[in-house]
């Protein structure tokens, strides 16, 4: 497979040097809420920290400076990287070292942008063996290998399990203590949860990787739990993340912690009941993982800077629509049932707009985008983070653009109640199979949307189908699937299973004991 061309032409390089005076330091901690950012901040002796979280792919990564010789170091970078570049420059601070936990599946890591720009140094992963390495240049790491930024170091642990390569990083703050006070453990060990084993063979398709991968994982823990329970725990994911199955709604936690309240810690010697649990009800992994994999792995050009896409008159509108370029509604729901362009998909312009961009957006191909002004920068930006760059440009108005709209087919639960016995409707439930199977309503087929369109010889072209999810954001990417493919037989149940298990509507659940709360 080709790697895609997805750079504008109006991408440019643009390098940035910053002052490395000392700054004052600080012992209170921030909390800041950027543009597009959540951020944690805190300052520690002579140690700067902050913790940058991209809401959207429930994402975590780390910028980390000595104050006192202006050194810093960002660990797993997202794409976009004009916020480490702030903090570098609003904190008297130099990059002077980029490094990753492994190679990612879910996002496509900034490193190499951030090290064009600031030409500060890579210091990737050498474990692994052969098939596990980084492409392109960089300094390698091995267990037991020591990064030094500053009067801080950071140890390097070799932790496989979720990947081969996996490591974590240990930070000891010398000037405070010659103990480590923080552990950065990427997919390894997360707040309540661990990083699956199962996305190098489910996502990208190689086989037989996942057993052994959660063999590598109970041994792993072990070094984990070695460490003294005082140390911070910071993860490289979230709570919504598909790196895991019941990760957290904290950003940190502590070792002594995880090893008390996380279910891994729980299993003893059971290696062989830690696998079974460990790679069961495990999520779908979103297509796109896959391709992230590729492009954090080889080397490929640069996107420096968050490109600005045109807002289309009407005419390159219509004539790139009529052309067949996809056109991606990012409306709200209830919008977009009111009347949307004929083939559009509605993908919701929130926090999970990119996680199903990226399982229903093809890499090779251009894409058009309908979102208001306000919003562009912000999709743009979620985008660009798993790599889908291909966007001809967008419009905010559907109403200016000439053409007929179509309008969704929704239903309430009495009429969704009145057709579940019915045996001329289909109903279909299109959320994970992990949910279908914790519970479904009675007589409902399982087509999970992420996949529909691979799955559309499972819908019916004869009966009424009715369709649900959990609370309607699925329902309307399915409906959207469904209407561009050519079934019109179609109807939206949006309350879905959310409402209906408030009104106490009847659900069958056939693997009912393994279904988390």
């Amino acid at each position: 497979m080709n790697l895609p061309e997805l750079y504008p032409l109006h991408t440019k390089l643009k390098l940035c040097n910053f002052s490395s005076n000392e700054a004052t330091i600080s012992a209170v901690p921030l909390q800041l809420l950027y543009k597009h950012h959540f951020i944690t901040e805190f300052r520690i002796g002579t140690m700067f920290f902050q913790h940058v979280y991209d809401k959207s792919l429930a994402q975590g990564s780390y910028f980390i400076g000595c104050q006192a010789t202006g050194e810093a170091i960002v660990i797993d970078a997202q794409r976009d990287i004009d916020v480490y570049l702030r903090i570098a420059k609003e904190n008297n601070l130099n990059i002077t070292h980029i490094t990753e936990t492994h190679i990612h599946a879910d996002f496509l890591c900034g490193s190499r942008e951030l090290a064009a720009v600031t030409g500060a140094q890579m210091y990737l992963s050498d474990e692994g063996g052969k098939d596990w390495q980084y492409e392109f240049d960089h300094i390698g790491l091995r267990d037991g290998d020591l990064i030094r930024v500053g009067n801080l170091s950071l140890e390097v642990l070799h932790t496989p399990g979720h990947t081969p390569e996996s490591i974590s990083f240990l930070l000891t703050d010398h000037p405070a203590s010659n103990e480590p006070v923080m552990v950065f453990t990427g997919d390894f060990v997360f707040v309540g949860d661990i990083g699956r084993p199962d996305l190098l063979e489910k996502a990208a398709g190689i086989a037989g990787t996942k057993e052994a991968g959660a063999r590598q994982m109970f041994q792993s823990l072990k070094k984990f739990e070695a460490l003294p329970d005082y140390v911070q725990v910071w993860p490289a994911h979230g709570a919504g993340s598909a790196c895991g199955k019941a990760l957290g709604a904290v950003f940190s936690s502590t070792v002594g912690y995880e090893k008390i309240r996380n279910w891994a810690f729980q299993y003893g010697n059971d290696e062989a009941g830690f696998v079974d649990y460990l790679l069961t009800d495990q999520p779908e992994p979103p297509k796109y993982f896959a391709m992230m994999k590729r492009l954090n792995k080889t080397d490929r050009r640069l996107l420096i800077e968050v490109p600005q896409y045109p807002k289309l008159s009407k005419e390159e509108f219509l004539s790139a629509y009529r052309k067949g370029l996809k056109v991606i509604d990012t409306r709200n729901k209830a919008d977009f049932a009111q009347g949307f362009i004929e083939g559009s998909i509605n993908i919701q312009g929130n926090n999970s707009f990119s996680t199903w961009a990226g399982w229903l957006l093809d890499y090779q191909e251009q894409f058009l985008l309908i979102a208001d002004d306000d919003q562009i920068e912000s999709l743009t930006r979620k985008l660009m983070r798993i790599g889908l760059d291909n966007v001809y440009g967008y419009i905010s108005d559907v109403n200016e653009i000439g053409v007929p709209l179509q309008q969704s087919t929704l239903i309430d639960a009495g009429e969704f109640r009145e057709n579940i016995t019915n045996k001329n409707v289909q109903i279909v439930d299109v959320r994970g199979l992990t949910e279908f199977e914790c519970g479904h309503v009675q007589g409902a087929e399982h087509v999970f949307v992420g996949t529909l369109a691979k799955n559309l010889d499972k819908i019916s072209r004869k009966k009424q189908v009715i369709i649900y999810c959990q609370s309607g954001d699925r329902s309307a990417i399915a409906y959207s699937l469904l209407r561009r493919n050519g079934f019109d037989n179609i109807k939206n149940y949006s309350g879905g299973m959310k409402e209906w298990m408030n009104l106490n509507g009847k659900v069958v659940s056939p693997n009912e004991a393994s279904c988390m709360s």
